[in-house]
């Protein structure tokens, strides 16, 4: 029972011993990476309020990106030519677009953030999707 307990010893520290070790990344992949983290952080600060990383002040965006306020105009006019149908839950298309200036600020807020539980932005297409098609 000893040797048997000792042999296995022996073979599982030969197996570990024979396993590959991966050493650190070599010098250039590190150069590399401190390029890589020196060019991310001379565009953008992390923000405490949002906790999140946003570009710099005065800072350009990557090219084929949309602005915030882009994306927010493609929101505005969805809700422009759409409805909410609470009947049978879902976007109706309207006849003509409607003015939203028409509509309280909470009427407004309401539709907004029903828009935004049911559709996504899809940054690869530049669009808003509905989070109910498939793919």
């Amino acid at each position: 029972m000893f040797r048997s307990l000792a042999l296995a010893a022996v073979l599982l520290g030969a197996a570990v011993a024979h396993t590959p070790v991966f050493a650190q990344a070599t010098s250039a992949n590190r150069v590399q990476v401190q390029m890589d983290r020196d060019a991310f952080l001379s565009m953008v600060r992390w923000d405490e309020m949002t906790g999140n990383w946003v570009l710099k002040d005065g800072m350009a965006m990557p090219a084929g990106i949309k602005s915030r306020a882009e994306v927010m105009a493609m929101t505005e006019e969805f809700l422009k030519m759409h409805r909410w149908d609470e009947t049978q839950s879902t976007w109706i298309p309207n006849v003509k677009p409607r003015d939203m200036s028409t509509l309280t600020r909470e009427q407004v807020r309401m539709e907004t953030v029903r828009f935004l539980m049911t559709h996504r932005y899809d940054e690869h297409n530049d669009q808003w999707v509905s989070k109910f098609n498939k793919p």
